[in-house]
């Protein structure tokens, strides 16, 4: 408890002190209370949101039994700061890479041309096609009036940047820790290729979805439970909490329950 508490109260400080207080005030305001504005001036950790949940998935499988505790602190350290995926992911379970950390690694030039393949390709997804496209979809969403089939080609534009973006980074981080001796996890596998919105969420962003499932969706009774009223309040919570990992925002809030909904219908209709 103490672990929980302790990770997630400096991730609550950082990330939502300033987000809670203003919301706070400006409920404060409506019900006639003035609460003057109280704010943390403080920069946000780069990395924090990551390295927070696999400081996590470590914690929780120690108490679940799924992983033994382990007494170097060095060891335990390179989990938490590995350099290549601390910014952005993958997020890497401690029952996957702490073995790795703690095993011997051998230089082997089998592994440089797919990793330097992973960095090189990641470069060009980032620089060639999400930076390019990027400058046409926020040249449109700067307009003022834009028409409708222009925001639909930024929308569309947005989902081809955001993909090659992220996953872009993923990839250099990949390649660069296989250059190390490490094996990082496949983040995405083609995810505008889904079948359903469930599909989906088994290939985008992979890392997270299943640390969303395995540690909040499933111990919150997941699909177990009984009823569409329980079924769709325990998506609510996953995803909701999902989009407030994202960013301390409202749109971030909006954009979780957008897919809750949507899995719930899906759910629903199957």
């Amino acid at each position: 408890m103490l672990s929980l508490l302790s990770n997630l109260g400096m991730l609550g400080v950082f990330k939502y002190f300033n987000f809670f207080a203003e919301n706070i005030s400006l409920v404060a305001s409506a019900l006639g209370l003035q609460l003057g504005p109280f704010e943390l001036r403080v920069l946000l950790p780069v990395g924090i949101s990551f390295y927070t949940f696999q400081t996590l998935s470590y914690t929780i499988d120690v108490y679940r039994g799924l992983l033994e505790p382990r007494r170097n602190l060095i060891d335990f350290a390179v989990f938490v700061s590995f350099f290549p995926q601390l910014v952005a992911g993958p997020i890497e379970r401690a029952s996957r890479f702490l073995p790795q950390v703690e095993a011997a690694r051998k230089w082997s030039w089998a592994a440089v041309c797919p990793a330097l393949q992973l960095v090189v390709g990641g470069y060009l997804k980032k620089m060639v096609v999400a930076d390019n496209v990027g400058v046409y979809v926020n040249e449109i969403f700067m307009l003022k009036s834009p028409s409708l089939l222009l925001l639909l080609a930024a929308a569309l534009g947005f989902a081809v940047q955001i993909y090659a973006d992220f996953s872009a980074y993923t990839d250099i981080a990949r390649g660069i820790a296989r250059l190390m001796g490490f094996d990082l996890v496949v983040n995405f596998r083609s995810p505008y290729l889904a079948v359903s919105p469930s599909d989906f969420w088994r290939r985008w962003h992979i890392s997270f979805s299943s640390w969303i499932q395995d540690y909040l969706y499933i111990p919150l009774g997941g699909s177990r439970v009984k009823g569409p009223v329980s079924f769709f309040l325990v998506l609510l919570a996953s995803l909701g909490l999902s989009g407030l990992w994202h960013g301390a925002a409202w749109n971030f809030v909006l954009w979780g329950v957008f897919h809750a909904v949507i899995l719930f219908v899906y759910h629903q209709l199957g």
